[in-house]
């Protein structure tokens, strides 16, 4: 484990107020910040993304959940969630960083009638995910599966679009994929001091790929499944009805999130 190289997501738990990350890590982070100070409130919301899209899901009937960037376990994690609203449902967690595996054998506890396990690997490489044992020792790929991607295939290199297909294609019928996904399109231009481009620069400049998208390129990723109501919105605007939200927090948190079913 290489801890004097920057990782997405230590970097993530140190915006989450986490203390599970590294000088390497913080030196990202407050560069960060410096350049695009709503970044905090970006994590925060990303989180409230997932777990309000996992309550939909669980609600929705979904008893099976493939959450792959994990990150390190924050509470409240993705099979808490599922799991108050059907204690039976199952998770399978998968993460390149081996921090997080530390992590998540500690602390990611199923309830007694659920199910959670933890897969060693690269999103970039989505068939290892699907064939490991840890998955199909825990979920039954015959039944719905919720495919949940929060703010992971901007840091995923080559082509990201197959990689989504390359999970989705076993899934059963009346599975679902959720994610969200960082853009630049509400950047007021190149000058813009607090503009998100300014904050992927920054990871670019330490060795931390990423592409940010547009909501067209990310409505690509559902090509093929039943996109559910609103579409691609900004996560804060998605199924938050009667919440209003200032414009300006469109620009705070520069993440667009969708969810499609598979029919």
């Amino acid at each position: 484990m290489r801890t004097d190289v920057p990782h997405s997501a230590r970097i993530y738990d140190y915006f989450l107020d986490g203390k599970d990350n590294y000088a390497a890590d913080r030196a990202v982070a407050e560069q960060a910040l410096q350049q695009f100070p709503a970044v905090r409130m970006t994590a925060r919301t990303n989180r409230e993304f997932m777990c309000h899209v996992t309550r939909y899901l669980a609600g929705e009937g979904v008893r099976q959940f493939l959450d792959i960037g994990t990150g390190i376990p924050t509470e409240p994690n993705l099979h808490q969630v599922a799991q108050e609203v059907a204690p039976e449902s199952r998770v399978v967690y998968a993460d390149n960083d081996p921090i997080v595996l530390t992590h998540a054998r500690a602390r990611l506890i199923s309830t007694r009638e659920g199910r959670t396990a933890y897969v060693q690997a690269d999103a970039a490489d989505p068939e290892s995910i699907l064939t490991s044992p840890e998955l199909l020792g825990t979920l039954d790929l015959s039944q719905p599966v919720a495919v949940s991607l929060m703010a992971l295939l901007h840091f995923v290199p080559g082509d990201v679009y197959e990689v989504v297909n390359t999970l989705m294609k076993p899934m059963a019928p009346g599975s679902y994929l959720a994610i969200s996904h960082v853009t630049t399109d509400f950047d007021e231009g190149a000058d813009d001091p607090e503009g998100m481009a300014r904050l992927l620069q920054v990871c670019i400049d330490y060795g931390i790929p990423v592409q940010p998208r547009t909501r067209a390129e990310v409505g690509r990723f559902f090509d093929g499944l039943e996109l559910v109501e609103p579409g691609v919105e900004v996560i804060h605007r998605w199924r938050h009805e009667g919440i209003r939200h200032p414009r300006s927090h469109d620009k705070q948190v520069s993440l667009y999130g969708a969810v499609g079913k598979k029919v």
